[in-house]
């Protein structure tokens, strides 16, 4: 198993316990800028070194982390120190990733990545957007990437679905399809 979904797996209950807080206490804003914060706090080379550091006490790390992070409620400071006494803040990416994956969810909201072979103006764009929202019955956030290796077409990724429709994909299935 690779280091990246160990801590998938790590982070799962930790995201899920965090969202059923967040939702009793309708405090789906603070718990994203928290663990968004330990997110970019334990991704820094300094806090990745610290969090991962062996002589540091859990608890003195915990409030350190807390400290820089000011403005944890005590549920948000209990999770830290929960997450830093069972040494899993180094986990914190994963754990904001699948916090806000169930909040999209339960927000009925789904993040759409686009590749597309040229940059689409603000019409067009809009105009996918509504499409995949009408599509995927959820409101769509839309993130466009300019790709010329994909020689036209787009490439539409959201969570697990993946909609090829480049023309490089196109080719690629051609190739494969001959060559059986």
């Amino acid at each position: 198993m690779s280091q990246s979904s160990n801590l998938s797996t790590v982070a799962r209950p930790y995201a899920q316990a965090a969202f059923e807080v967040a939702s009793e206490s309708s405090q789906f804003d603070a718990w994203s800028k928290l663990l968004g914060g330990l997110s970019a706090l334990v991704r820094d080379p300094a806090g990745a070194a610290l969090v991962r550091h062996p002589a540091i006490a859990p608890a003195d790390l915990a409030e350190a982390i807390l400290e820089a992070l000011k403005g944890a409620d005590e549920a948000g400071s209990n999770f830290i120190r929960l997450l830093a006494e069972r040494r899993r803040l180094v986990a914190a990416a994963q754990i904001a990733e699948q916090y806000e994956a169930l909040r999209d969810e339960a927000e009925g909201r789904i993040n759409v990545e686009a590749r597309t072979a040229h940059a689409l103006d603000d019409k067009a764009a809009a105009a996918l957007r509504d499409s995949l929202a009408k599509r995927l019955g959820r409101s769509v956030e839309l993130k466009v990437q300019e790709d010329e290796g994909l020689i036209g077409g787009v490439v539409l990724r959201a969570g697990d679905l993946v909609i090829d429709g480049s023309v490089k994909g196109q080719l690629d299935r051609l190739a494969t399809a001959m060559s059986h």
